[in-house]
């Protein structure tokens, strides 16, 4: 907890949720989406030699998004573990295979750039050959980042129940939560996800996007968070500001 108090900690949590969102959007989808070529692996190679900077900007902003993350999910652990230990224990399990998952998607990015500028270490490849395999590179990302989605989902239903089950945030938001979190946890079955995906997105605006807003200007309302808390044994009433 941030210097004991319940609602820092919230506020900052909602700062890297909101640097992790921007981040995870940027590298895994804007970048991408500016270079990629349909199905045309030529084409798409050309364009990430020509924009090397920027497709080398969106790997190491995908990588931040990791930590970011990572610091969101356990200042939200930290804040919602006085709701009930056994599930927040297990959203924090989710958090860590998630996160070993949002990083691997971030490293497979790093896969076109090594089979692109080989040079002679793969110079018994054709130009069409040499951009197939880094096209490849790319669609194991895409399949990495569905399995990193669904396990987003487990996590994101656990805090959501979390958030519904306390006293000191809005139930309404750990509703949102949950739902959202089943719309992600469709992407086990990729077709099914990305059918669901607009359903998926509509959810997010009652759960991630209120989460962000509440947790930047109103925080966590601390003194039913410490009274919770005491019920749950973890502080003694007063011991948090």
């Amino acid at each position: 907890m941030l210097q004991g108090s319940p609602r820092l900690t919230a506020r900052v949590a909602g700062v890297f949720e909101l640097l992790e969102g921007s981040a995870s959007v940027f590298g895994q989808m804007i970048v991408p989406g500016m270079l990629v070529v349909g199905r045309d692996a030529a084409a798409t190679a050309n364009n990430i030699l020509a924009n090397e900077a920027l497709y080398r900007l969106g790997i190491a902003v995908s990588l931040m998004a990791v930590v970011f993350h990572v610091v969101w999910g356990l200042l939200l652990y930290d804040l919602l573990r006085v709701v009930n230990r056994t599930v927040a224990s297990f959203s924090l399990l989710m958090l860590v295979v998630g996160a070993c998952l949002q990083a691997v998607t971030g490293l497979l990015l790093l896969g076109p750039l090594v089979v692109l500028s080989a040079g002679d270490a793969l110079a018994g490849f054709t130009s069409d050959q040499l951009h197939a395999q880094a096209f490849v590179f790319l669609r194991l990302n895409t399949q990495a980042y569905d399995v990193f989605l669904a396990f987003f989902g487990v996590w994101l239903a656990a805090i959501g129940y979390l958030i519904f089950r306390s006293t000191f945030l809005p139930r309404a938001i750990g509703a949102g939560l949950i739902l959202e979190g089943l719309g992600w946890m469709a992407y086990f079955s990729p077709p099914l996800g990305v059918a669901l995906f607009p359903v998926t997105v509509f959810f997010g605006l009652f759960g991630e996007l209120p989460l962000i807003a509440w947790l930047l200007i109103k925080g966590v309302n601390a003194e039913r968070w410490k009274a919770q808390a005491a019920l749950s044994g973890h502080v003694r009433v007063g011991d948090a500001g």
